[in-house]
C-alpha cells in the first residue's frame, strides 16, 4: 500500500491585473523557476508542490517528505541569495491577503472538510 500524504494548503493573492498575473504565470511555467530554486525546495525535503490559480488568488499544495522542517527551510532560504532574489521578484506580483501579518505571504489554509470523515 502506497503511504498517500496529506499536503500542507496555503493561500495568497496576486494583485488583480490581468498583466502581472499573466507575466507571474509565465515565470511559473515548465522550465520558467530558476533552478537554484527547485534545487533549494527539494533539498528542504519538499516531495511535491503545485500551485493553482483562480481569479488572483493562488493556492499552493506543499507534500513535505518526512525530513521537511519548515524551520530549518526558512534559514537556508534567508541565507541563499537565489532565493532571496527570486522572493524580491515575486514580491512584484504577490500580495499578502488583508487578514494575514504584514511579514506573512503565504498563509497555511485549514481544512474544514474531508470526505472519509
Amino acid at each position: 500500500m502506497v503511504k498517500v500524504q496529506r499536503p500542507l494548503v496555503y493561500a495568497l493573492d496576486l494583485h488583480d491585473d490581468p498583466v502581472l498575473i499573466e507575466r507571474y504565470r509565465a515565470w511559473h511555467a515548465p522550465g520558467a523557476v530558476p533552478p537554484t530554486v527547485t534545487r533549494s525546495i527539494r533539498a528542504a525535503g519538499i516531495d511535491a508542490m503545485e500551485i493553482f490559480l483562480c481569479g488572483n488568488r493562488l493556492v499552493l499544495l506543499l507534500w513535505p517528505g518526512e525530513e521537511f522542517d519548515p524551520i530549518a527551510r526558512a534559514v537556508a532560504d534567508a541565507a541563499d541569495p537565489a532565493v532571496q532574489d527570486w522572493e524580491k521578484r515575486m514580491d512584484e506580483f504577490q500580495q499578502r491577503l488583508p487578514f494575514a501579518d504584514a511579514s506573512v505571504k503565504w498563509v497555511p489554509m485549514d481544512r474544514i472538510y474531508y470526505l472519509p470523515d
